[in-house]
């Protein structure tokens, strides 16, 4: 197999992503920074990252690993394995470590009694509860030490490299660590693959056995910004740090900010930065849905080329005032044998801006089937190969 790269040019303005990171801000973002100690601001239909400072620096997360532990019981709701009418049985441990006598964020779930998913959920939403962390932990992978397994295998599973988990609440654990970007990418994973659930995190209030009425701790909930979720943090080891998400018409951003002083530079500064996000980039249509990009050689084809498209319209996200022409390359491994299914991803765009500091990777799928050829045709493509190189 060998790597083939084509140059290709596109005269207007255009974008970047259906799907695939492309992690670099623009020029202009040089200019702008937080007070946070690290974080990323990342637009999520695009996937790319308008700002970050030591995004990749490992962090206690405190209660924002809970996107995990939420991340885990969303998978078992969706499978089957469990449903919100489930009860799960309040332990000691539980109760203990995480619930009333623990003096940390909790439901105060009383010991022994049952409790639906459905609650222990709102319950980690909303009121960020440990006591409810647990409780589904513990009904789900048996013992906490088996859940937490479950989150580690799951990170690995969906490509968070720079995060460890020793328990599912958050609290201060050695080796519990997480970096800003795999929050992101965490928080952009539930967004996208669990939409029946993620209501949860925009629930401003949670009733609970008609006696405690808990209120949303994401203060940008409340605020008429577009915010719908996802999770606070606090330890006086991490700090004050925020998820959010908020989107405004088609446009989702994900910002994660850390190690923040108080609960006021908090909302304050995830606000400002969100705006300025918003404000700063627009987006710039390269290819309309369907649209051939180029196309790629095949061996043992019934055609020498397969059309290249992308998954769905493909746009690039540039700073509001940008001005100039993009130019990429499409790269991919070939010679590409066939046969190949419509949908199969075989190729790469790689964008090039001269307003961008980023190189966006927009993943290149088959427009096409394309069936094998018979022996002879294979027999002609193998001495074209031997002859030429692959460059037919």
């Amino acid at each position: 197999m060998t790597k083939v790269a084509v140059a290709c040019a596109f005269c207007a303005l255009g974008v970047a992503l259906a799907a695939g990171v492309a992690s670099a801000a623009a020029k202009k973002t040089n200019e702008f920074t937080t007070k946070a100690q690290s974080g990323i601001l990342m637009d999520s239909g695009a996937d790319l990252v308008l700002y970050e400072k030591d995004a990749d620096k490992q962090i206690p997360p405190a209660s924002m690993s809970k996107l995990m532990t939420l991340a885990v019981v969303f998978r078992e709701l969706k499978s089957g394995r469990i449903t919100l009418d489930d009860t799960f049985t309040v332990s000691e441990h539980a109760w203990r470590t995480g619930g009333a006598p623990s003096g940390t964020a909790a439901m105060f779930a009383p010991l022994g009694s049952p409790i639906t998913v459905s609650d222990l959920i709102q319950g980690v939403t909303v009121q960020s509860a440990n006591d409810g962390a647990l409780i589904l932990a513990e009904g789900i992978g048996g013992t906490e030490g088996g859940f937490v397994k479950m989150m580690n295998d799951y990170a690995k599973q969906i490509g968070l490299t720079g995060s460890n988990f020793a328990n599912p609440t958050g609290l201060p654990a050695e080796g519990h660590l997480m970096t800003a970007r795999d929050l992101a990418l965490l928080s952009k994973h539930i967004i996208e693959t669990f939409p029946e659930y993620y209501h949860y995190f925009a629930q401003k209030e949670f009733r609970y056995r008609d006696k405690f009425t808990f209120r949303n701790r994401n203060p940008l909930v409340w605020a008429d910004i577009g915010v719908d979720g996802l999770k606070t943090g606090y330890t006086q080891e991490a700090g004050y740090g925020l998820v959010s998400s908020a989107k405004r018409g088609d446009q989702r951003l994900v910002l994660v900010l850390t190690g923040l002083e108080n609960k006021g530079d908090r909302e304050k500064e995830s606000r400002r930065v969100l705006e300025w996000g918003f404000k700063s980039f627009r987006p710039f249509r390269l290819f309309e849905d369907g649209q051939q990009v180029s196309d790629a050689l095949v061996w043992g084809g019934e055609k020498h080329y397969v059309p290249l498209v992308g998954d769905g319209a493909i746009d690039l996200l540039l700073p509001a005032s940008a001005t100039g022409a993009v130019s990429g390359e499409i790269i991919y491994e070939g010679p590409i044998k066939a046969p190949i299914k419509k949908g199969d991803q075989i190729a790469t765009l790689k964008v090039k801006s001269a307003d961008l500091a980023a190189i966006n990777e927009i993943p290149l799928y088959a427009g096409e089937d394309i069936n094998s050829s018979g022996f002879a045709m294979r027999g002609i493509d193998s001495l074209l190969v031997l002859a030429f190189g692959w460059l037919l």
